[in-house]
């Protein structure tokens, strides 16, 4: 398990947080490793009921580490050979809640992350973006299916085009979230949904859950997106893009395409 994923059982409810908060809990590939682990405890292990997501610090999760990613591509790594599809396989099988307690920053697989759970509560002053445009990739962990399917077309295309953040606040008008609160009582309202449910019928809860998602397809479509990463993932749109990441400037697609 990765020193900067925890994870804690009470109650039913298997809270597992982001602990990288010097680093905004950007995410590293063991921690995607870690992150696959606990999802698949939850799924398996009859003592939970309820998988919630939290963080340390002052956001949520800046997405993925573009250093480690950056060192994957050189080494020329396949993205489906990545510990991040076994964290999506297991997102796709989880049959059990899953909540989520957002405050601060919720970047790339922190946002996609969020259309994966069932219950999500968002401090009002949080902000959720999808920058994978930006970033010269591509959309994962299904939120090409997701993302419209909760905000229609034309507010998802903008989100993952554009890649501005939208707030906690517009996040619940758009059905994104759950409840908005203000950013001191994400924790407690979380808490307090998942204890909620992690006291009602269990397999009731799993079979609704399984009618309502269709993992099979939804694990099909994490490897189709996971094939038009992979492939932007070398580009040289994704080079000029990583390496203007790592010089602080905007990047130049105009003489890329």
């Amino acid at each position: 398990m990765s020193d900067h994923i925890k994870t804690e059982q009470a109650g039913g409810v298997l809270t597992v947080t982001f602990a990288r908060a010097d680093k905004k809990n950007a995410i590293t590939q063991d921690m995607y490793a870690a992150l696959a682990e606990a999802t698949e405890r939850a799924r398996n292990d009859d003592a939970v009921r309820v998988l919630l997501f939290r963080a340390e610090g002052d956001a949520f999760s800046a997405g993925n580490d573009i250093g480690d990613f950056i060192a994957l591509a050189s080494q020329g790594q396949g993205a489906m050979d990545m510990p991040v599809f076994r964290f999506l396989k297991s997102l796709a099988d989880l049959d059990k809640p899953a909540v989520a307690a957002v405050r601060g920053r919720a970047v790339g697989i922190g946002l996609t992350l969020l259309l994966n759970c069932d219950m999500v509560v968002v401090a009002e002053d949080a902000l959720l973006s999808a920058p994978f445009i930006n970033l010269a990739l591509a959309p994962e962990a299904a939120s090409s299916l997701l993302l419209p399917a909760a905000l229609g077309h034309q507010r998802a295309f903008e989100i993952f085009a554009l890649g501005e953040p939208i707030d906690g606040r517009t996040a619940l008008a758009w059905g994104i979230a759950n409840r908005a609160v203000s950013a001191d009582q994400v924790e407690t309202t979380a808490m307090e949904l998942a204890t909620k449910l992690a006291a009602r019928a269990p397999n009731s809860l799993r079979k609704t859950k399984r009618l309502m998602r269709d993992g099979e397809r939804l694990w099909a479509l994490m490897q189709k997106e996971g094939e038009a990463f992979g492939s932007q993932m070398t580009s040289p749109e994704a080079m000029e893009a990583f390496m203007a990441f790592t010089q602080k400037r905007a990047p130049d697609f105009s003489k890329v395409g």
